[in-house]
């Protein structure tokens, strides 16, 4: 291969393939991305870049792979969502709270993907601490930007790619970058993976550390990768995940994985469940056609479809914002103004300084969840809300349990809709909210998840979930993989790019 014109069109497997076989040099694969992130600023995916930080990296990725037996992910580029913490890049996890911080570890999300030899392109774009629906709760400045504006769909630049892993979504689907990390709370990775045709998977809770992941809701939260295809995330699983016991009381001691192992097993007999409450009313039209064709599909390749029931679907989305709203009120306590991030340049007082600080470092729809939290978590109010929450979130996941009694798989749409115009949710933060219907029972479960490219709704993208039981990421892959195979919906690029 010469070097570069197609290598944003190979994705991870075939990139990797192309550096072991020296067709294409690490350091000529970063310059080519970074080549396309600079001319593609204006959609707003990248927070931080650094070309001296990034070719260096890729230098020595070349090294190792002259050396021989170098991993499988040597001299691969790859973003990281700015919620993960690093020593070369700032982090700022979109928020002027954070502006110019700089952590002095790596997140070891970040760390384990550097040792399997990939190289770091830069920072990516997300609601602020993670916080959103659309990716358009930004309050930093883009590379190129002099005000922080949101992350745009290449799909139609006048809509939102989806949050809080928007600017991972917009990297991986506009070929600025072959793979992303991104994470997910409450289908943050699922939800914008759907809207701009890329895969993403969020395995079980626990199976990758939350270690210098910058907390939203601590028993939620869960790092994973975003990619062209299954085999790409399933490559990038194998390296990101694994325990870390020393760093996160919540990382499962479970070895790492070959999450390639199934791929290409038959999925003949596969039981496949939907949910009535998946496909039913509030579900756009061509979003219903586009699952039902994907499902065709899989009835085409030898599985069987079973309906199932998630009876408390519906009470997914008041469950979630207390119990999420309630994490974060705890875990933002620490940015104060005291020890790192912003500070008030003018107080009176150290009280004065907190309510300062806070006021002005934290965007309208970090306060509102703050203030729901500790409303929800306040004398009085723990037990009709907070603790209500939790006993409906266990009966949430006894519902998957039932399910998958009958089913192997959980297929469903990732969001009721396609992606919908900047702004259309300005003034109504409850329509983000009910986006995310369909992707919040899971991450209420622990459960893995993805998103799968199915089809269009129009000119938008239409991503098809697939939920899998505990530690059953690997045959979640394949099912998603052999759908690939048989089409070419993941392949597909937006105009001109």
């Amino acid at each position: 291969m010469s070097a570069a014109k197609d290598l944003h069109h190979l994705g991870v497997a075939g990139l990797s393939r192309a550096l072991a076989a020296r067709e294409v040099s690490a350091t000529e694969a970063a310059q080519h991305f970074l080549a396309r992130a600079r001319d593609r600023q204006a959609l707003g995916a990248f927070l931080a870049i650094d070309e001296s930080v990034t070719l260096a990296q890729a230098r020595t990725a070349d090294a190792r792979i002259a050396a021989g037996g170098a991993p499988a992910l040597a001299g691969v580029p790859v973003a990281h969502k700015d919620i993960f913490v690093t020593t070369d890049f700032p982090t700022t996890a979109g928020s002027r709270m954070l502006a110019g911080y700089r952590s002095p570890f790596d997140a070891t999300v970040v760390r384990k993907l550097a040792e399997a030899g990939a190289v770091t392109l830069g920072k990516l774009s997300c609601d602020e601490f993670a916080m959103g629906s659309a990716n358009e709760n930004v309050a930093v400045p883009a590379v190129g930007a002099q005000q922080a504006t949101p992350v745009r769909n290449p799909w139609d630049t006048g809509r939102v790619p989806g949050g809080s892993s928007g600017g991972s979504a917009v990297a991986v689907a506009a070929g600025l970058a072959p793979a992303a990390t991104g994470t997910d709370t409450g289908g943050s990775i699922r939800q914008p993976a759907s809207f701009c045709g890329v895969t993403g998977i969020k395995p079980t809770y626990g199976r990758a550390s939350r270690y210098g992941m910058v907390a939203f809701a601590s028993s939620l939260d869960q790092a994973g990768p975003m990619a062209r295809s299954a085999e790409d995330c399933a490559l990038l699983l194998g390296a990101l995940c694994g325990p870390d016991p020393q760093r996160d009381a919540t990382s499962l001691d479970r070895p790492a994985e070959d999450y390639t192992r199934h791929l290409g097993d038959s999925l003949q007999g596969l039981r496949i469940g939907v949910p009535r409450e998946f496909v039913g009313e509030g579900v756009a039209p061509g979003v219903r056609a586009a699952i039902e064709a994907a499902l065709a599909e899989y009835e085409k390749l030898g599985a069987r479809r079973v309906e199932v029931s998630l009876p408390r679907t519906e009470l997914s989305i008041p469950v979630y914002y207390i119990l999420a709203a309630a994490e974060a009120s705890s875990n933002l306590s620490r940015f104060d103004g005291v020890k790192f991030g912003y500070r008030a340049p003018e107080y009176r007082d150290l009280a004065d300084m907190y309510r300062k600080t806070r006021e002005q470092g934290f965007g309208d729809e970090v306060k509102r969840r703050i203030m729901i939290g500790t409303y929800v978590l306040s004398h009085g109010y723990y037990d009709a809300y907070y603790l209500q929450a939790q006993k409906v979130r266990r009966m949430i996941a006894d519902d998957f349990q039932q399910a998958f009694r009958d089913c192997d798989v959980i297929a469903g749409p990732a969001a009721p809709t396609v992606a919908w115009k900047l702004g259309e949710h300005g003034d109504d933060p409850v329509a983000d909210y009910l986006a995310d219907i369909f992707t919040l029972p899971a991450s209420l479960a622990g459960l893995p998840g993805m998103s799968v490219p199915a089809g269009f709704d129009g000119a938008m993208p239409v991503g098809l979930q697939l939920i899998g039981n505990y530690f059953g990421e690997a045959r979640l892959l394949n099912a998603a993989h052999q759908f690939q195979q048989a089409t070419d919906w993941h392949l597909r690029t937006p105009p001109g790019f």
